[in-house]
Order: C-alpha cells, then structure tokens, then sequence
C-alpha cells in the first residue's frame, strides 16, 4: 500500500510516522516551503494534559489523550513527565474549587506543597492541584524529531508542493491540511490562538502551570534556557493577523500575576494563528471517497494526534486486508 499524507504539522507528521512503523509506504506533503512555516503547531503549548483538559472538553479528549503519554516519550526523548501545576489567587479560590469538581487524577496541594514543587513560587499561593501522570514538550522540537524520523525511515517530505488529491500516485490520501481542509470538510470553524514567549533568568518552573482566573486563565509553560511559552486565548475567528495589544497586555498581566519576575523578562516572540475544530470541539476522521480526511483537533494537537493517527492506519490497514482478501477469492473463482 501506498499512503500519501497532505500536511506536515503535528497531525500529518504523527500519521505518516504511525503509518511507516507499521510497513507502508508513505509520502509526506506540506505546501510551506519549511517545517512549521504555516502549521498551528508551531504556535502550540505542548502540554500533554487529559485529565486539566477535562475541565471544558469532553471525556473522549481523557481517554484518547491518555495515549499521548505512552506515545511521545517512545517517539520524542525530550517529552518531560513532570505533571502539571494548577494554581488560582486566594481571591479567586472559588476558580479552583470548580476546576477541581470538573477533572480528576489530582492531588490537592497546601502552600507548603506548591513550594515543595515550585521553590520559586513559595509564599505565593495558599492551594493548588497537582496532575503528576501529566507532561510537556516543546512543539518545535518534537516537530523536527519527527521529521528526522521519517527520513530516517526512508520517508520522502516534499516542502513548498500543493498537493493535488487527484494528481498524486498512491493507493489512499490522508487529509491532514487543518483549516485549509474547508473546501472538503464545510462544519470546520477557526478558532484563533495567541501567545507570547518571554525570557527571563529570575524564575525558574520545573512543569507548566495553570493559572485561574475568571476572565483571563493563563498557562506558563517552561521551555529550554530561560524560556517561557504563554497562552490561554481562544477568540472565535480565522483572523491570522499579529497578536493584538489588548491580548498581550491581558496575557503580561496574568503572568506578572504568577510571579511578578515576569514583569522584566524580554519578549521574544507575539505570535497568533487559528486552530481547525469542528462544532463540538472533538477530532474526527472523515471517509471521503478515497481520502481519509484527519482534522478538528482544535487546541488538542499534540495530545490527541497519537490516538487518530492509530485510527487512521487502523482504517487503512482494514481496508487493505478486505481488498486483499477479496482479489484472492475473485483469482480462486
């Protein structure tokens, strides 16, 4: 079997490697002249995090998304199983005590505890959660740690081609194209995200952390020498333009508000993009003729991308066993 995969961002590059361990033949396609150029997940937080993201998904994102933790440290050394740190102002306890009624798999921690986890915040928090099976990467590098693997398998990445589905010589497609996959799936919505990563050498997180706050939840999420990736916003839109003033001084704030160190780091990036989602915010895999459409993991990228792209060659290999059965019993009648 041969499987041509469109799109190169985290879900194209997860499916084409799930399918090239298990013996198909894959070819890769990304319209963007480099990795990451024009893929949401270049711009995504990493967080490996089911049981936070039950708080306002659904169960499915708990069960699929447990996947994720067994398949990125198989696939990428630099996954982090540290957990994940749930935080809220004494002010606005009543955020956590509603976060905590919502998810599952935590530890309630005291002031004491939160220290003992992250010395840098000791002193600033009465409360927290702590998710300790969760975990973290960083999109950029897994990206490319994915990419190396596939050439390494022997796997052809085509970069600035526009994939025509009908012009391309393999047996089956995989539509990985995200948002750009409109003109073939019409129930697919942008939803825009934008973040910010700041450096700064005056605090150190050893795990993201989740800040609460009624209006402007925040997480931090601790990157390589110094860095730290934020986000939280979610805006209804498929507008890709800069990162407004309104959203930067809303996410400075919220992060000055974890630790006022943050308040002298340097800005090192204002990036927005839009995510793919479909109505009710769950992936799905669509049977289109030939094509195998994989989209609408909405801010659930690198968490639910393993479990499809199992699907997904699951269905291919299915189709594939039943073709080869039935060509056997046409050639023995």
């Amino acid at each position: 079997m041969r499987v041509a995969v469109i799109g190169a961002g985290v879900a194209g590059l997860v499916t084409a490697l799930e399918l090239a361990e298990r013996g198909v033949a894959v070819e890769l396609f990304e319209r963007a002249a480099t990795l990451g150029q024009q893929a949401c997940s270049w711009a995504a937080g990493g967080m490996l995090a089911p049981w936070c993201e039950r708080e306002s998904a659904e169960e499915a994102v708990v069960t699929l998304g447990r996947q994720a933790l067994d398949w990125w440290p198989r696939h990428y050394p630099g996954t982090l199983a540290r957990g994940t740190l749930v935080l809220a102002p004494a002010r606005d306890a009543g955020e956590l005590t509603r976060f905590a009624a919502r998810t599952s798999g935590f530890e309630r921690l005291d002031g004491d505890g939160v220290a003992a986890l992250e010395l840098d915040l000791a002193g600033r928090f009465r409360q927290g959660l702590f998710f300790a099976q969760e975990a973290h990467l960083d999109p950029r590098l897994a990206m490319a740690a994915l990419a190396q693997a596939l050439q390494a398998a022997g796997v052809p990445i085509h970069y600035g081609v526009e994939a025509d589905e009908t012009a391309l010589d393999a047996d089956r497609i995989v539509d990985c194209r995200g948002l750009s996959a409109r003109d073939r799936l019409s129930a697919l919505r942008g939803v825009r995200g934008e973040m910010l990563v700041l450096r700064t050498d005056e605090i150190s997180l050893n795990r993201p952390v989740r800040l609460l706050h009624p209006r402007i939840p925040l997480y931090v999420v601790p990157r390589s020498d110094g860095h730290f990736m934020i986000g939280a916003t979610m805006i209804e839109s498929d507008d890709r333009s800069r990162v407004s003033a309104r959203s930067a001084i809303e996410l400075l704030s919220a992060a000055y508000a974890l630790h006022p160190a943050f308040g002298e780091a340097e800005i090192v990036e204002l990036r927005a993009d839009v995510r793919p989602a479909f109505p009710d915010n769950l992936p799905r895999i669509v049977e289109d003729g030939g094509v195998l459409r994989f989209n609408g993991l909405f801010r659930h990228g690198f968490l639910l991308s393993p479990a499809l792209a199992r699907q997904v060659a699951d269905r291919l290999l299915a189709s594939k066993e039943l073709s080869d059965a039935d060509h056997r019993q046409r050639r023995h009648a």
